[in-house]
């Protein structure tokens, strides 16, 4: 039996010693999985595959199946198919070089973006992006389990939407150590609930994957249409920010080594960019089983997943074990995505607030609000205009993703424009660095206006490709003509031991933070501007008169 320890089973960091006044709230939280900081190598104590499969147990989600089947049913099988290949290859392009950041630096997708090309300040703005995709995936995660509290126990919609908004607020009060035991215990059932009944179909009965290869569409003949194609991926395109999902795993990913180096490598690239497999076979599922419901009860059933399941089990099991073991396989599935959702949401919406007022509120309190967003739009019934709401969002998620990407892979690899080592430390950074943010906000604006038929309806299904295109293009172009020079106010944090190793990997020296009393590792500490000592990362944020926060460097 291997005596690895598991994300869940690892002790908790020292509580502080004289702690400062006002800081026992964000030291008790930021220190339980160290939430809006660097994740230190004495917490990361898990080999790289049971972080990698703690990552893969947060995408269970059931989402995939109605984007699927929302594609299939509009443009047909051959069309909604290629959509998912084509978002596949751009999600999991796009989403390597921020896993192996998260991983080789064990640091967050914010922290990540603030470096990479959009400033300390500058990141507030994908920081909302990413935090508007945990309340919209909350919402339609939550949707669907609401439909399978009305069909299992007759509850109406809006109270099911209040129960599955409720019940996630105790395991993520306690953060990512629930979160892990939640993962591990319940993915073993979900997949025997998810892949049983296809595989019994397709053996039992082939004539269901001839109806699935033939099916035509609503809106089509059957035959390949490249505005079809590109308006099916650009619904799944929105799901380009699961990477961020993945990155909050992925940070306490150990040392690379020699040693662990093929390991650590395979689990970075399966639970980074390799969740899209996943995903997009759920979504190839989603088309089959909508066909299948078509034949059986009828089309508006398909797109719901209680339903696809309910038609599933009815063929191969006694009726009175169907209804409840569809609503297991949806109430699990919700609920293994959803504490995840409220649980970045709530640090993406904790980090930008503490970065803008300098104050630390607390992470519960961003729980509520992130919650209180996706319960508004659960009862206006969000799931009724998914396609819509996912093809709008994908065009920021598009333009902020690969902004941080091309300039991780081209500004710092190939350009090298940008600073090689990650940083997110206050004082540091360029508030604003116009690198990212014009490069954001031009390819979300233009393709935006292109989804909304402003530059005509011929170019309107291209939006997602222009945003993915004007974001690569204009990443680099406004490092070279800033030449850079917006990426760090300072090189030298003032402190002389190096933040990397000899392999490279972030340097595991002990400092005391002279605020709030604790022991952080290099690369989350700078020198005090007003002391001989240092402050940690969180403390630099939260101060308030910048007394401890270095000068700029001329």
């Amino acid at each position: 039996m291997s005596t690895e320890p598991r994300l869940a089973e690892v002790a908790e960091p020292e509580p502080a010693q004289q702690a400062a006044p006002g800081t026992d709230q964000a030291v008790k939280e930021t220190l339980e999985d160290y939430t809006l900081r660097f994740a230190p190598r004495s917490y990361r104590r898990w080999t790289p595959m049971v972080v990698a499969t703690t990552a893969l147990g947060g995408i269970a989600y059931m989402a995939d199946f109605s984007i699927g089947a929302g594609i299939g049913l509009a443009h047909g099988t051959g069309n909604a198919l290629l959509a998912i290949a084509v978002a596949a290859v751009v999600i999991f392009v796009t989403g390597f070089p921020l896993a192996y950041y998260g991983a080789r630096y064990n640091i967050d997708l914010d922290l990540i973006t603030r470096g990479s090309g959009f400033g300390y300040f500058g990141s507030v703005l994908t920081s909302v992006i990413f935090a508007s995709f945990t309340f919209i995936f909350f919402a339609l995660e939550g949707s669907i389990m609401a439909q399978g509290l009305k069909l299992g126990l007759g509850l109406p919609l809006w109270l099911g939407y209040l129960v599955s908004t409720l019940m996630v607020i105790p395991l993520v009060i306690y953060g990512m150590t629930a979160l892990s035991k939640l993962q591990v215990w319940t993915t073993p059932i979900w997949l025997l609930l998810m892949v049983g009944p296809l595989v019994y179909l397709v053996a039992t009965d082939p004539g269901t994957v001839d109806r699935f290869l033939a099916y035509a569409g609503t809106d089509g003949d059957g035959g390949i249409n490249t505005a079809s194609v590109l308006l099916g991926a650009g619904v799944c395109l929105s799901l380009i920010a699961q990477i961020g999902e993945q990155i909050d795993y992925l940070r306490f990913m150990p040392p690379k080594t020699e040693e662990n180096k093929r390991s650590w490598w395979t689990a970075v690239v399966m639970a980074g960019p390799g969740w899209v497999v996943l995903g997009a076979l759920k979504q190839a599922i989603g088309v089959f089983l909508a066909v299948y419901i078509i034949a059986e009860v009828g089309a508006s059933a398909a797109p719901e997943p209680i339903q696809q399941f309910k038609g599933a089990f009815d063929a191969m099991m006694p009726s009175w074990l169907v209804v409840p073991l569809a609503v297991v396989l949806v109430v699990i599935s919700q609920i293994k995505i959803n504490v995840t959702n409220a649980y970045s949401g709530s640090l993406a919406w904790t980090n930008s607030f503490t970065r803008v007022t300098r104050r630390y509120p607390g992470r519960m309190v961003f729980v509520l609000v992130n919650l209180g967003f996706a319960l508004a739009l659960m009862e206006a019934d969000m799931f009724s205009f998914l396609n819509g709401i996912l093809g709008f969002y994908s065009n920021c998620a598009i333009a902020w993703v690969v902004t941080v990407a091309t300039d991780i892979g081209i500004n710092k690899y190939v350009l090298k424009l940008s600073p090689h080592a990650p940083e997110f430390r206050r004082g540091m950074l360029y508030a604003v660095n116009p690198v990212g943010v014009v490069s954001f906000v031009a390819a979300s604006g233009l393709s935006i206006a292109m989804y909304f038929h402003a530059l005509g309806d011929t170019l309107q299904p291209y939006s997602p490709v222009a945003a993915a295109v004007i974001a690569f293009v204009l990443t680099p172009l406004m490092a070279v003509v800033t030449k850079g020079r917006y990426y760090l106010r300072r090189t030298d944090d003032g402190i002389a031991e190096p933040l990397l190793d000899e392999d490279g990997n972030p340097s595991a020296v002990t400092y005391e933070c002279h605020v709030c009393r604790q022991q952080f590792e290099r690369p989350d500490v700078a020198a005090c501007r007003t002391h001989d000592a240092v402050v940690c990362s969180l403390c630099l944020s939260t101060d308030k008169v910048g007394d401890h926060v270095l000068p700029a460097a001329v």
